[in-house]
């Protein structure tokens, strides 16, 4: 398996993993498919920072990071991850995540952001974004909103999004 950059040719594939992962079984598209459309046309769309994991040419996961604001200072928001049904706790989430962590802090990233299960996240360093000074959009998320700090001086304050997630 090989994590690399999303490639404009692979939008279509990226979107039957968003779909495939977050497939309710009810019919309906899930909301985080048309959430990453919208976010690929949003100001806040950072294409170096969308990366999929591709296993024999294959397409089996899929991560992003978006830009959003703590306070006054720019932040990544990570969101959506999604991995295909069928590779699921094989170790594609946890490379697509290391992957991206590695790439924002190599281009000077301060902070990213989340909103996901503590149990699992906690393991790449993330803590409840309240602890590191950075409040999230909804108070009820409690410790599921969560930060990472790269530098001592990160931004602190209200977390802003990307436009998109504005949405939801």
């Amino acid at each position: 398996m090989i994590v690399r950059r999303e490639r404009p040719e692979d939008v279509p594939a990226v979107r039957a993993v968003v779909a495939a992962a977050f497939d309710g079984g009810d019919g309906v598209i899930p909301v985080e498919v048309g959430l990453l459309d919208r976010l690929r046309e949003d100001v806040g769309w950072i294409p170096r920072f969308s990366l999929v994991a591709e296993d024999a040419g294959e397409l089996v996961g899929h991560v992003v990071a978006t830009r959003g604001h703590a306070g006054d200072g720019p932040a990544l928001g990570i969101g959506p991850v999604a991995v295909r049904p069928d590779r699921q706790g094989r170790g594609v989430g946890t490379a697509l995540l290391h992957t991206l962590l590695g790439a924002a802090e190599a281009q000077d990233e301060e902070l990213v952001v989340l909103l996901g299960e503590p149990a699992w996240y906690g393991r790449f360093g993330f803590v409840p974004a309240a602890d590191l000074g950075v409040d999230g959009p909804d108070p009820a998320w409690g410790g599921y909103f969560q930060a990472r700090r790269f530098t001592p001086t990160a931004p602190r304050g209200a977390f802003r999004y990307a436009a998109p997630f504005d949405d939801l």
